[in-house]
């Protein structure tokens, strides 16, 4: 029995990685989660999964279902920050699953990882945000980082058995989102209804606006280079749409290894609950590829999705630039689903504040929250004088 402690529980990872678990009662068991305002949800999660501890994001709900589930003596509640660690480092768990968004993730890894924790990591900021920083500490403590998302899970699973020494090049692949057959001049004034409807994959907002506009892959890029060792030089991207091809490895006798499957998040998400094992997993549709009959692919236009190209920019440069680039895309995509800015808008935003950003190197983890800050501030600013 493998005991799992669940950042982000109500969310999209958190509520398929549910899935696995509720497939799988004689090998997983939730036995702490953290979730936001999703309080309907955790009610259930509580009834079904009965965890040891419960965390939500604001003190009101905390209340509330401490009142509510009184008679349960078993059960220890808490919220906000303090709460979200507690759960990251709970005794009981052997592995975290990190499916939280944004850097919120940061601070409950790293305390994780000195708790000796594997993790599951699906919260890809905190690799871009700071990603010197979890990976040496990782290696200090030993403890695994295991790949959730699609595209480093599929890395990871085509390199078992390989020596890193014969890798020539990581290819990640794109779907393109949901603007994907719009120009440039065409995602003028696009809604964030729009901008939400995927073609492929079932996901949170956030994720999706950045899948739209690139960001996401441009996140990927700095994520697999932290957990690839890889230099940026050596980590592609390619356009897919029909996302059956979830990333390949080039080797250098010219061989090229890639895991493929229908999209479906639960294959990667219990892949690194088991691994180095495997067990099956049900429900799900099996890959045909007669079915599928045709795949395509095309090179990655720069100029059609320019935060790609600030993505792999603010990698090369390292140290506080990913931050800066994380934190302002946070910012950006908040106030355009909020209404506030234009999908376009998004863009401006990041590439200001890279620009107006001396990078500092190698910075610690005070100066990393600094800059954080400071540059959401400096994009609601320019926000709000629009």
């Amino acid at each position: 029995m493998k005991n799992i402690s669940l950042l982000g529980a109500t969310g999209s990872i958190g509520q398929q990685t549910a899935d696995v678990v509720r497939s799988h009662p004689d090998q997983f068991k939730i036995v702490a989660l953290s979730a936001g305002k999703n309080i309907e949800l955790v009610r259930t999660y509580i009834k079904e999964f009965e965890p040891k501890l419960v965390s939500v994001q604001t003190e009101e709900d905390y209340h509330v279902l401490k009142s509510e589930f009184s008679s349960r003596k078993d059960i220890e509640f808490m919220y906000g920050d303090e709460g979200l660690t507690a759960v990251a480092v709970y005794g009981q768990a052997t592995i975290l699953v990190n499916a939280v968004i944004g850097s919120v993730g940061l601070h409950p890894t790293l305390q994780a990882i000195k708790a000796k924790k594997d993790i599951a990591i699906a919260n890809k900021e905190t690799l871009v945000t700071a990603g010197h920083l979890v990976i040496s500490e990782a290696k200090k403590a030993g403890v695994r980082l295991l790949p959730v998302d699609s595209e480093h899970s599929a890395i990871f699973q085509a390199l078992q058995g390989e020596k890193e020494k014969n890798i020539e090049r990581l290819v990640i692949t794109a779907s393109g989102g949901s603007f994907r057959d719009l120009t440039r001049e065409e995602l003028k004034g696009v809604t964030v209804e729009e901008a939400l409807n995927h073609p492929n994959w079932s996901m949170g907002a956030k994720i999706t606006i950045d899948s739209a506009s690139m960001m996401n892959k441009g996140l990927e890029v700095i994520e697999a280079h932290w957990l690839f060792d890889l230099p940026y030089d050596k980590i592609d991207v390619l356009l897919h749409k029909e996302s059956i091809i979830h990333s390949m490895v080039e080797f250098h006798d010219s061989s090229v290894m890639a895991q493929l499957g229908t999209p479906d998040m639960r294959v990667p998400i219990q892949y690194a609950l088991t691994y180095p094992d495997r067990i099956p997993l049900t429900g799900r549709k099996r890959l045909n590829l007669a079915e599928a009959g045709k795949l395509h692919f095309s090179d990655m236009d720069f100029t059609r999705y320019p935060c790609l190209q600030f993505a792999y920019k603010a990698g090369k440069m390292g140290g506080t630039m990913t931050t800066v680039l994380n934190a302002a895309n946070e910012a950006a995509v908040s106030a355009f689903l909020s209404g506030k800015v234009t999908f376009l808008d998004i863009e401006t935003l990041i590439e200001k504040a890279l620009n107006q950003h001396s990078v500092i190197a190698l910075p610690d983890l005070e100066t990393i929250q600094e800059v954080d800050n400071m540059t959401r501030q400096y994009i609601e600013s320019l926000v709000k004088d629009r």
